[in-house]
């Protein structure tokens, strides 16, 4: 055999292997990113209760449509609403990283509801599809918030951070009760994110590798990728959108928000802030960061801007 035909051979076999090793692994990545509960953020932050910040809290459990348990926070404001905020987290993490900037939105007096998505945190749930099925829990979210006879809402608005951006943009696409949207270091599309996580994780390329591993979770989760799109998402919303992103964030690139922006219609903001990466937006954007953020919803949720 000649040299050429043993290095073609050792190449075949070698995209065989590697084929079968991201059939198998592919999916769980995706569909199954790592839980952090309470015990992970021990290390990190003693903030991991809204009582640790003197925060009223009513802890309760929704259903999904399909019976998936969500643990949920809500901390109702103090007097009359001023309008009501759902925080959307991130994938992997859990409601406790919502805290910090519920405290700031408690102290203007709004109420603030957050809840560990399906598949993370203390909620139940096989699988992360990413907003294909998590809009529906939103918008699940929202109207137990509405029917509820004792709590007045005010008008809703929906604050997410990376997944969870993803998610509210999706969710204020199909649900017109949500007023107004901030999407912090969102993706454009999963297919996209997914192509930037693989060539960062095992540094190939290969496109084919990334249908495998989207074919086979779509099977598997009942869900369909390309359906999972904010970009393309946001040309159904009417509501005013801030979006807010790290330049230096390498893991969903800064372009992600650049496009979801060109994408959406006005009123519509879009703040890159320099040398914040993907998980330290809050600490590089300073208080500046939550001034943003509480002005952007003061602002678009006021009773009288429904007018």
């Amino acid at each position: 055999m000649s040299a050429l035909a043993v290095i073609l051979l050792f190449v075949v076999l070698f995209m065989l292997f590697v084929s079968a090793l991201i059939l198998v692994i592919g999916p769980v990545m995706l569909l199954q990113p790592h839980r952090r509960t309470i015990d992970y953020y021990r290390r990190k932050t003693p903030l991991l209760h809204p009582s640790d910040k003197g925060l009223p809290c009513e802890e309760l459990t929704l259903k999904t449509a399909e019976g998936i348990p969500l643990s949920c926070w809500l901390i109702k404001a103090t007097g009359r609403p001023r309008g009501t905020v759902i925080f959307l987290h991130g994938v992997s993490e859990c409601k406790i990283v919502g805290l910090p900037i519920t405290a700031a939105f408690h102290e203007r007096g709004y109420n603030v509801f957050l809840y560990d998505a399906r598949r993370h945190g203390d909620s139940g749930g096989t699988y992360c599809t990413y907003g294909f099925y998590e809009k529906h829990d939103t918008v699940t979210v929202i109207n137990y918030l509405t029917g509820r006879k004792d709590l007045r809402t005010g008008r809703i608005g929906v604050f997410g951070t990376s997944m969870g951006a993803a998610v509210a943009i999706q969710a204020a696409a199909i649900d017109t009760r949500i007023a107004s949207v901030a999407a912090e270091s969102g993706f454009a599309s999963l297919r996209t994110v997914f192509d930037e996580y693989q060539k960062r994780m095992i540094k190939l390329p290969w496109h084919y590798l990334r249908n495998i591993v989207i074919k086979r979770s779509e099977h598997l989760a009942h869900f369909k990728a390309n359906a999972v799109s904010p970009a393309e998402a946001v040309r159904d919303i009417r509501v005013p959108l801030f979006l807010l992103h790290g330049m230096a964030d390498t893991s969903i690139r800064v372009s992600s928000s650049e496009l979801v922006y060109t994408n959406a219609h006005e009123p519509k903001e879009l703040w890159l802030i320099p040398g914040a990466c993907h998980s330290d937006m809050a600490e590089v954007g300073g208080a500046e960061y939550t001034r943003r953020i509480v002005a952007f919803f003061e602002q678009t949720l006021r009773e009288e801007a429904s007018s």
